[in-house]
């Protein structure tokens, strides 16, 4: 069981969070896709490609798959007898709905897309260690049917090793109207009756950029990871496995039996006896956990805490968070990365080494909104009911620089200032920036009544690449001269400004 403050941080996500269907839930996560070399997928318009095998194990809807298929028309499917196939790409229902064409599926953004036209890429591979590896397939600058280059997406599928987890990184949608009505939809399908769209994202003609879901269910395990801290570093711990069996099937955790070999689980002999004092023979070591007939393997792993494994300041048995002696279920920001492996445990884009700090009173970690958690713990860290991650206002992935009303308090941190400010920022949508990532030219449209604008372009190191003046409602910058990485633009109107991240390829 979860101590009290890690309840109040999932309740504080029900604002944001999509209504859980078949245990998955969807909430906001930081806007971060990956940066790097990929394998092209050769498809072509309307198809499905070949089937890839996946690094790594991977369970949707309770089903592990080993393997899977691409459309070209934005999405990954696990039925693999589709390979080389025509992929579906009309439709008019929103999900979950019987009659929805595509099942078994993660929806990136599925649309009619013409993979065909020379334009773009369709790219996937793996990045990370074991076992947090994750599988990427990335749909750059896809132009849509009958649009072309008018209406272009560009969005990443993430599939998370060991947690299971799916992100969406979205850079870019925009919809083609004058075809299927610029239908697109962005969720997860088993079937008819099981299926999730992020929110505002189900069937429809919406756009949107530099956002970011994920797909989640919490306390679910299909195989289980115990991780203790090492005493006396001799590589050997006592393990209460009830903690497991809670875990495992929090309804009924007695009904888990654990044997020490795979061979006495299938033939229900020699279980182990004494499942709340039980000793590691080797480091790490598998058992096996079986109820009603289902397996599931067990790593019991010691590890010495005497490590700050990730460098965050807050030592590893502190990571502990529900004090059950596992490390490895302790996973606030449920990005399938444990708190002690991971520099920012809550995902709010402020690194724990800076949130994990003592107040006035030294006894007591800093609680800027005395909501009873802790701020390394807590991704709304003033309360005022905007994530702290999306106070971010000038989008160059720190909320810690942002002080809008220059008072010396982080936005963050600042009640008074929430993302709906708009007396210091242009509303996103006036002010349009594609292709995302940018090769030669990157665009800028100008949908407001004013008619002046200063277009800034920084690097990652904050040094200014370039600065354009313009009245043109479109602006179209050179690029190329660029080096390949991650670049802010800043927009200046009227007093006013909106902030922008774009990759140059």
């Amino acid at each position: 069981m979860k101590q009290k403050y890690i309840l109040f941080i999932i309740f504080s996500l029900l604002v944001f969070k999509g209504k859980a269907q078949n245990n998955y839930s969807v909430a906001p996560i930081p806007f971060q896709p990956f940066i790097g070399s990929l394998t092209p997928l050769n498809a072509l318009d309307d198809m499905y490609s070949n089937i890839i095998p996946l690094p790594f194990s991977f369970d949707f809807y309770g089903v592990t798959y080993n393997q899977m298929i691409v459309s070209t028309n934005g999405f990954i499917n696990f039925t693999t007898t589709s390979a080389g196939g025509v992929s579906p790409w009309s439709f008019s229902q929103q999900i979950p709905n019987a009659s929805f064409p595509v099942t078994n599926s993660i929806l990136g953004c599925f649309e009619d897309l013409y993979n065909n036209s020379g334009t773009g890429s369709i790219t996937y591979g793996v990045y990370g260690t074991a076992p947090y590896r994750k599988f990427v397939v990335y749909f750059n600058d896809q132009p849509h049917f009958s649009c072309n280059t008018i209406a272009i997406s560009s969005f990443q599928m993430i599939l998370s090793e060991t947690a299971n987890t799916i992100d969406v990184q979205l850079i870019e949608r925009q919809p083609c109207l004058g075809w299927n009505s610029g239908r697109g939809v962005m969720g997860i399908v088993k079937d008819g009756a099981n299926a999730l769209a992020a929110p505002g994202r189900n069937t429809g003609s919406w756009t949107a950029n530099n956002e970011a879901w994920r797909f989640y269910r919490a306390g679910y395990y299909p195989n289980y990871s115990f991780v203790r801290c090492d005493d006396d570093t001799d590589g050997y711990q006592v393990f209460n496995l009830s903690v497991a069996a809670n875990d495992l099937v929090p309804a009924n955790p007695s009904s888990v039996i654990f044997y020490s070999t795979l061979t006495d689980a299938q033939a229900d002999t020699n279980s182990i006896t004494n499942q709340t004092a039980y000793t590691n023979n080797s480091n790490p070591q598998i058992i096996y956990a079986k109820e009603n007939g289902i397996i599931k393997t067990v790593t019991l792993s010691v590890f010495d805490c005497n490590v700050d494994a990730d460098n965050d300041g807050v030592s590893s048995s502190t990571e502990d968070v529900n004090n059950d002696t596992n490390l490895a279920n302790d996973d606030t920001d449920f990005d399938g990365i444990p708190n002690y492996l991971d520099n920012d445990d809550d995902g709010d884009l402020v690194l724990t080494n800076i949130e994990y700090v003592f107040g006035k009173n030294v006894s007591a970690l800093l609680d800027t909104d005395n909501d009873g958690i802790p701020n390394y713990l807590d991704n709304d860290d003033d309360g005022d009911g905007s994530l702290t991650f999306l106070e971010d206002y000038n989008h160059d992935g720190n909320p810690v620089n942002d002080d809008t009303n220059f008072n010396n308090i982080p936005d963050y941190l600042d009640q008074a200032v929430t993302l709906g400010v708009s007396q210091v920022r242009i509303d996103d949508n006036a002010i349009l920036m594609y292709p995302n990532p940018a090769t030669s030219m990157l665009n800028i449209l100008n949908k407001t009544t004013e008619n002046v604008m200063l277009i800034e372009i920084y690097n990652s190191n904050g040094s200014r690449a370039k600065s354009i003046n313009s009245t043109q409602s479109l602006t179209t910058i050179p690029v190329s001269d660029l080096q390949s990485g991650v670049y802010f633009v800043k927009v200046i109107m009227n007093n006013q400004v909106v902030n922008y991240k774009f990759i140059k390829d």
